[in-house]
């Protein structure tokens, strides 16, 4: 595959306007007086800093369920919740372990409770967000309002907002995937943490207060007041996800490069539910065939309903329910529906809400090969 910005014979770092200075003696001494004055020459740096296209440390990964949940389900006997503080299984792609990320900036992780389990409160800078992927029972309390939650079900935790988690179940785990901001918190070094002073809340008398007051769609509450930079709404129902994106599928064929595909929104502004991380729901018809695209910014995909097979940055990865794959900042990728009878769903987050906000965001058409990439 051809990249088409690398072979762009314009980008060369020998070109009069880049950092070009050939070394010498003189100039080694020269920065060895910089370095011991914790200095340093512009000019030995400026072109690694300065790329002339995105240079993302993370790697295209796939992590299969098969694979992993057995890793996750060891866990819930080896370590106790109350000594972890959450037993969790982190996705440690290969460029991007320095910080503990899934992909770019994003963490993420599997996270596993056992029947009758609670875990301690606590919040911290970061925000949070949670996809179910299997077990009844599943809740989660935000700031003493208590939600409860099923497979396939999305749930944020934004930064600053005590939470714990639990499985009220008696008989099966609870399984559940975890994306953080965590590594850009800690990048910015803007990274708190705290224990609940009584370790645990007391939730509100009714259950799922925001889905009741904010989660019908197409109505709002009267004088609705609400002022903070994430969603008032906590959770969105799987049922009402999908038969949302399967309505729009009646109407809309969406788009080339990503199907018919929505965004989970805060319903007071219709913008991402929390400020550094947004999340979507897109579905690929039966046999659909995406054409090949890149943007900046990172996403974390999740198979919630069928299998198909993703090709990035030239390499294939092939998926199915439950599969977890990343799409590092300008990577190629397209994504294909392999069963020709049925759709499949792929849920998503990303930190799109913070590349936007600093107008960072530049997207590219794969213009050759019909907008497909060749397999490597």
């Amino acid at each position: 595959m051809t990249d088409t910005v690398i072979s762009d014979p314009s980008m060369d770092d020998s070109a009069l306007g880049r950092a070009r200075v050939t070394d010498n003696a003189e100039l080694a001494a020269y920065y060895e007086k910089l370095e011991s004055f914790g200095t340093g020459a512009l000019w030995t740096v400026a072109n690694e800093i300065e790329p002339w296209y995105p240079q993302p440390k993370s790697i295209p990964m796939l992590w299969r369920y098969e694979d992993m949940r057995p890793l996750v389900v060891e866990s819930a006997s080896l370590v106790k919740g109350s000594d972890a503080g959450r037993r969790v299984v982190y996705l440690a792609n290969e460029g991007r372990r320095d910080v503990a990320a899934a992909v770019g900036l994003l963490y993420s992780g599997i996270q596993i409770m056992n029947p009758g389990e609670s875990m301690t409160a606590h919040r911290h800078s970061a925000s949070a967000l949670r996809f179910v992927m299997e077990g009844s029972g599943a809740w989660t309390i935000v700031n003493g309002d208590r939600l409860e939650v099923g497979p396939n079900d999305f749930a944020i935790t934004p930064g600053g907002t005590w939470h714990e988690h639990g499985n009220s179940a008696d008989d099966n785990f609870v399984i559940w995937q975890d994306g953080l901001d965590i590594p850009l918190i800690n990048a910015l070094d803007a990274g708190f943490y705290e224990v609940h002073p009584d370790l645990y809340q007391v939730p509100g008398k009714v259950v799922n207060t925001s889905i009741l007051t904010h989660g019908s769609g197409v109505l709002k509450p009267a004088k609705r007041s609400w002022n903070k930079a994430y969603s008032p709404l906590l959770g969105y129902p799987w049922e009402q996800t999908r038969e949302a994106v399967v309505n729009l599928s009646k109407v809309s064929e969406g788009t080339e490069h990503d199907g018919v595909i929505m965004e989970y929104v805060n319903p007071v502004t219709g913008g991402s539910v929390m400020p550094t991380m947004g999340a979507h729901m897109q579905m690929l018809a039966p046999g659909f065939t995406s054409k090949s695209h890149r943007h900046t910014g990172s996403v974390v995909y999740h198979v919630a309903e069928g299998s198909g097979h993703s090709i990035i940055n030239g390499k294939r990865f092939d998926w199915k329910e439950h599969d977890i794959f990343v799409v590092p900042s300008w990577a190629w990728h397209e994504h294909h529906n392999d069963n020709q009878d049925k759709p499949a769903f792929l849920f998503s987050f990303n930190d799109f809400p913070m590349i936007n906000s600093l107008a960072l965001h530049v997207e590219e058409e794969f213009d050759s090969n019909g907008g497909h990439q060749d397999i490597g």
